[in-house]
């Protein structure tokens, strides 16, 4: 009778039981396909605000983890990505110092700014305590 209700470990007459086991192949296929896009767009999403740099012949500063502050060549301010008028500028950024603690402070500033706005915008970062500024420029390269 048992026979005849199906009972046991097989489904029906010369069968193989389940396979209760999880498809890995799959799970790897996307995984490696996740892994391929974000290697592709990671370099893009590294943006940033495009200034063109004034060269210098001194020891180029790479902004390591202190605060990045930029004036692009029309005079916007940007406190890393985020873009401020001058006032505005003004207004927070010495909360933003009390408030963040950065080691250091590294003023980009695109060579065709003018140099008054540039002046302005190094005032505030001293006037708001930050001892150690950085300019930073593009490495010239000597002809010899």
């Amino acid at each position: 009778m048992a026979g005849l209700l199906g009972g046991g470990g097989l489904r029906g007459h010369g069968e193989l039981p389940l396979n209760a086991d999880i498809n890995v192949t799959s799970l790897v296929d996307v995984a490696f396909v996740l892994l391929i896009i974000f290697m592709i767009t990671a370099p893009i999403m590294q943006g940033g605000v495009d200034v063109r740099l004034p060269r210098a012949a001194a020891r180029p500063l790479e902004p390591k983890s202190g605060l990045v502050v930029t004036v692009d060549r029309d005079g916007r301010i940007f406190l890393d990505q985020t873009a401020l008028s001058f006032q505005d500028f003004q207004a927070t950024f010495p909360a933003f110092v009390r408030s963040k603690r950065p080691s250091g402070v590294y003023l980009r500033a695109d060579g065709r700014a003018a140099y008054a706005n540039v002046v302005r915008v190094l005032f505030v970062i001293r006037s708001a305590g930050v001892a150690d500024v950085g300019l930073v420029a593009e490495p010239e390269t000597i002809a010899r």
